[in-house]
């Protein structure tokens, strides 16, 4: 299916994540990680980025961005590109670094700024970088030293992180301490990375329908935001509510939507109730417990059917390119 193109505003929060090449490392010592800084510290500069958090993992880097411009894909491929070649060059490789194209994600910021700069900055003491939250505050390889005063980045803006908690720093970064450290215990937060929006539209005559776009997070007053004030309606994605999603590809199964949440098998119900899975999470980012409930089946058979629905649509099966117009037509109307 074609990818759905980024969304690149000015002014707008952005969480970008990019991961290596097969999950293999981008950093292999302290060197390259400078490198990677002294660029990033550079380009925000010369392109007028903003940053409110970030952190350089062995194989995956978080920023949390904001362009003053509509540059963010010009930024990015100079951050990576250069990164590359320098990493290429001093490691004696040849070929691709990072995995595909690096992921973006807008973000409301009222709702979310402050849990995302959590989540980012955690992240070294989740992966086992470091050993405690004492030891994150003096790894020099993330935001939250900058946040806590052991090391400093130009372009990031501490003063804005730190004044939603307090107006005078040492109790700011107090309060920011407390809150990250609540943040300890918790469970990864899906939709931080990708899990993706699910709002509400209203639809004439027939009350509210759920639509979703898995390059956003954020409310529904937030998407109608920038459909109106940055002149994006052409580009959100409209996709089918669950329901009907299931009750689509049912229809082009020739399968009755009553009995998929029966236990039974043949007949092409496996084969449908696995190209549902992959569709509705891998396509639309439909969760999968919400897939779960609506199937009858558990979350562990939602992740296997995905699985088996992700090979059916390797394969170009008939039933399968039947469907896939189908899910096109779905997120290309208007």
């Amino acid at each position: 299916m074609p990818r759905a193109a980024r969304l690149d505003i000015a002014g707008v929060l952005q969480h970008v994540i990019v991961r290596g090449v097969e999950r293999r490392d981008i950093f292999l010592d302290d060197q390259d990680r400078q490198s990677f800084v002294d660029r990033f510290t550079k380009l925000m500069e010369q392109m007028g980025m903003e940053c409110l958090a970030w952190a350089l993992m062995s194989n995956h880097v978080h920023l949390l961005l904001r362009p003053s411009q509509d540059n963010l894909g010009q930024f990015m491929r100079r951050l990576l590109t250069g990164h590359a070649v320098m990493f290429n060059l001093r490691h004696h490789r040849s070929g691709h670094l990072f995995q595909n194209r690096y992921k973006s994600i807008i973000c409301e910021e009222d709702p979310y700024l402050l849990e995302l700069v959590r989540y980012i900055h955690l992240n070294p003491l989740r992966a086992g970088l470091v050993g405690s939250i004492e030891e994150l505050k003096r790894y020099p390889w993330s935001g939250h030293a900058v946040l806590m005063g052991t090391r400093a980045l130009q372009g990031q803006k501490m003063d804005e992180v730190l004044l939603h908690f307090s107006t005078k720093q040492k109790s700011a970064r107090q309060k920011y301490e407390v809150f990250l450290a609540d943040g300890v215990g918790r469970g990864k937060r899906e939709e931080l990375v990708g899990g993706g929006l699910r709002r509400v539209l209203k639809a004439a005559g027939e009350g509210f329908i759920s639509a979703y776009d898995d390059r956003i997070l954020g409310s529904g007053d937030f998407v109608e935001q920038l459909r109106q004030e940055k002149g994006l309606s052409e580009k959100l994605e409209a996709c089918l509510p669950l329901e009907q999603l299931i009750e689509k590809i049912a229809e082009a199964s020739g399968i009755d939507r009553e009995i998929f949440c029966e236990r039974r098998r043949g007949g092409g119900l496996s084969e449908a109730k696995s190209i549902i899975c992959y569709v509705a999470t891998r396509r639309f980012g439909y969760s999968g417990e919400a897939v779960a409930k609506a199937l009858g089946i558990t979350r562990s058979g939602v992740c296997r059917g995905a699985l088996r629905g992700g090979k059916i649509a390797a394969q170009g099966m008939p039933l399968w390119e039947q469907i896939e117009k189908l899910v096109n037509k779905s997120t290309t109307s208007p």
